[in-house]
């Protein structure tokens, strides 16, 4: 055999077809061989004994917030954050950058700042807001991976929630050009009705919080927006789902053939609503916490696969707009950060629940490649496929501290958490990015990834 870049030996690769003991061959980026005993010669060997290799996490859900606001969280340290996490692809979200992400220009703007800071690969979606609807095709031309509107307020006054006219003048348009619309789903008739009950009330403890964002507003939403979807055309993915009727709703969607996806984030299944009461604004995130009995809904259907994947939803911001001794939790910055622990966060929960890795595999790297245009090429462990991969140590624990944490911001619902298993290593595109919990790249290797050709529908 020819020499090669790296080989990984006598590792338990997770495959999408269960666990296998194996060596792995790597050529110019991409996996070249996948048996045991491979005896070419290579740059780089690595003894992953006792090791299991995930494909690397495909991470649909990130703000980073460059342009305009990388004090919160740049390309630069979010990609090493992704990185420590095992994390090789993640999609960036089109609002907490200035300008957000909502035409051509934007777009380009952010891939630039990506390609030259980014230590992993990345994908950009676009935004969908009152008045852009005509930027939405040229969005799609130029390589979004799909597009993302708010049904509830979304604090930042450079990216608008829509009202429903926007709504499905916009899926209209998406539907034509083959892309898919994340929606964050809640009703902001409901949630601003409440929140402004409670504000007049000066009611605004944990327990106030969670009542002003019910799972009735979430489920509200869902349901219009498959209304309008099934009206359109339009394919949608539900983005950070809480609550058990909301995905019922949505099952009975895909049974009746419609386009949907959807996901859910480890904050919603490794804590609940107590944890807000205890920790206060760093664990307010919107749809908020649930209640331990709704949090234990959410691991059975993880576990009954009725979610398709799992994200994130990093979504960090300065301390100073979480600082309880400046906001109360109602103007606290809502948004969990721990982009970092998906993979290790589902791990925890496979281990106890008994979860097949190759489940957990398919929940954070195979779904997201498939259902994005990427499966060609990413999102498993095999031959032509790039060279992502996260190798982890199950004999070993990983406690979360603000030395570890590689984010911008080290204020987190994860500090203190213990994890039963750690991530050893990372690899993007058969470079090692990450080994040994440090960040051992030389220099930013991300590309911008699209998805395949976009096929207009006439």
């Amino acid at each position: 055999m020819e020499r090669l870049d790296v080989v990984i030996k006598n590792g338990k690769a997770v495959l999408p077809d269960g666990v296998k003991e194996t060596d792995i061959g790597i050529k110019d980026g991409r996996i070249v061989a996948l048996q045991k005993g491979i005896q070419a010669n290579a740059s780089v060997m690595l003894n992953a004994e006792n090791h299991y290799i995930f494909p690397g996490v495909i991470d649909v859900h990130v703000h980073f917030s460059e342009p305009g606001r990388e004090s919160w969280e740049g390309f630069h340290t979010g990609s090493m954050m992704m990185a420590a996490g095992g994390c090789t692809t993640y999609f960036d979200m089109p609002l907490n950058g200035i300008p957000s992400t909502v035409n051509v220009k934007a777009l380009t703007e952010k891939a630039e700042i990506g390609k030259l800071k980014s230590f992993v690969d990345f994908s950009l979606w676009g935004g969908l807001v009152p008045g852009n609807e005509k930027d939405l095709e040229p969005l799609a031309e130029a390589g979004v991976i799909g597009f993302k509107a708010f049904l509830s307020e979304t604090g930042n006054k450079e990216f608008a929630s829509v009202d429903d006219m926007t709504l499905l003048n916009g899926m209209k348009i998406i539907a034509k050009t083959g892309k898919v619309l994340a929606l964050h789903s809640e009703s902001a008739s409901i949630t601003n009705w409440l929140k402004a009950e409670k504000e007049q009330a000066g009611a605004f403890s944990a327990d106030d919080y969670l009542e002003s964002r019910p799972i009735m507003a979430e489920v509200e939403a869902v349901e219009r927006a498959i209304y309008y979807a099934e009206l359109t055309g339009c394919p949608l993915h539900f983005v950070h789902i809480s609550s058990a009727l909301a995905i019922e709703k949505i099952e009975q969607a895909k049974h009746s053939g419609m386009d949907i996806t959807v996901e859910t984030c480890p904050h919603y299944l490794l804590f609940n609503h107590q944890h807000l009461r205890e920790l206060g604004t760093i664990a307010k995130c919107a749809p908020p916490l649930r209640e331990k009995e709704e949090q234990e809904k959410l691991i059975s259907l993880v576990i009954n696969q009725k979610f398709d994947m799992v994200s994130s939803d990093h979504s960090p911001c300065p301390f100073d707009l979480k600082d309880p001794k400046k906001h109360h939790l109602f103007a606290a910055w809502g948004g969990i950060s721990g982009g970092q622990f998906t993979l290790l966060s589902m791990l925890e929960l496979a281990i106890k629940y008994n979860i097949p890795f190759e489940t957990i595999a398919q929940l954070t790297a195979s779904a997201p490649a498939e259902r994005f245009g990427l499966s060609e090429w990413k999102g498993k462990i095999a031959v032509g496929f790039d060279a992502d991969l996260a190798i982890l140590s199950l004999e070993d624990s990983f406690t979360v501290t603000k030395e570890n944490f590689l984010a911008k911001h080290k204020e987190s619902l994860y500090i203190g958490h213990t994890f039963p298993s750690m991530i050893v290593a990372t690899i993007s595109k058969g470079k090692i990015v990450y080994q040994d919990g440090k960040v051992v790249a030389g220099k930013s290797n991300g590309e911008w990834v699209k998805p395949e050709k976009v096929e207009y529908v006439k």
